[in-house]
């Protein structure tokens, strides 16, 4: 993913000696697209929400801005908030479960942060869950390492009230997330997961799922899928069973880093 094509490349000022912006929005860019994506959860929302930026920081009186990286910081914060209260919407009358979109941090390590637990699937998935506000916080925070009184700047409340923001959302998630493996471990799994799924083993797929794993599809409106969560060790065996019968025939599996994890990558043969 490079979020560098909409946008002109610059380095410092240009030869006539003026700044049109470009050297601190450049500067701050992948920094804003993290803060974005880690709260849209979609690399095309997020890129969107840079655009808006961008668009704002072009028509900002620039002379009276006295610490770029922080405005520019707080007009996305804010942008991506409305995107998400609106986004709400739109996701509750979505077909199927909604899941934040997965993205290769190696194409743009910035947005690996400074703290890479925001950036994993789960957590993106448990934030889906809070308050705009409260996200916002967490990201700030968790994923940033923005002081509290900063994030009370950015969100326009008391500093107490920032803490209790960022506090309540890392409740929320550390309440919601399970006992974490190595990445070893994981790679273990996810091997015999993929080597079960396309040989339709359903037995050796029920022996890796705990009993009350579920199993979550968002298709995009593209493939077939299942709408609702499928829920139960058994369950789950089966439906990636019979899904394999179709959906895996003639497709390459690649594994990939994705959002701090080893995951899979299926691609079919154009039809």
């Amino acid at each position: 993913m490079n979020t560098s094509t909409r946008f002109p490349q610059v380095i410092g000022e240009d030869r006539l000696g003026t700044d049109d912006g470009l050297s601190a929005f450049e500067s701050a860019r992948p920094r804003l697209f993290g803060i974005a994506y880690r709260m849209l959860g979609s690399v095309a929302e997020a890129e969107d929400v840079v655009q808006d930026a961008w668009t704002r920081w072009q028509s900002t009186d620039r002379g009276v801005v006295r610490d770029p990286q922080a405005f520019l910081t707080t007009t996305t914060t804010r942008l991506a908030i409305n995107v998400l209260q609106s986004a709400r919407t739109r996701r509750e009358t979505y077909v199927g479960p909604w899941l934040p979109e997965p993205i290769d941090p190696s194409a743009d390590p910035s947005v690996g942060a400074e703290r890479g637990e925001a950036l994993e699937l789960a957590v993106l998935m448990l934030l889906e869950r809070l308050p705009p506000t409260e996200r916002a916080a967490y990201v700030l925070r968790e994923a940033f390492n923005y002081p509290h009184k900063e994030i009370a700047e950015v969100l326009r409340v008391e500093e107490a009230n920032a803490r209790q923001l960022v506090t309540r959302a890392r409740q929320h998630v550390t309440g919601g997330r399970r006992a974490r493996v190595s990445n070893d471990e994981q790679q273990r799994l996810l091997h015999a997961f993929v080597a079960a799924s396309q040989t339709g083993d359903v037995a050796a797929l029920e022996r890796l799922f705990a009993a009350d794993v579920v199993s979550q599809a968002d298709d995009g409106g593209f493939i077939r899928a299942a709408q609702k969560p499928v829920a139960g060790g058994e369950r789950v065996a089966k439906y990636i069973g019979s899904v394999s019968e179709w959906g895996l025939r003639g497709v390459t599996v690649t594994m990939i880093q994705a959002n701090g994890a080893t995951c899979v990558s299926c691609h079919a043969p154009a039809s």
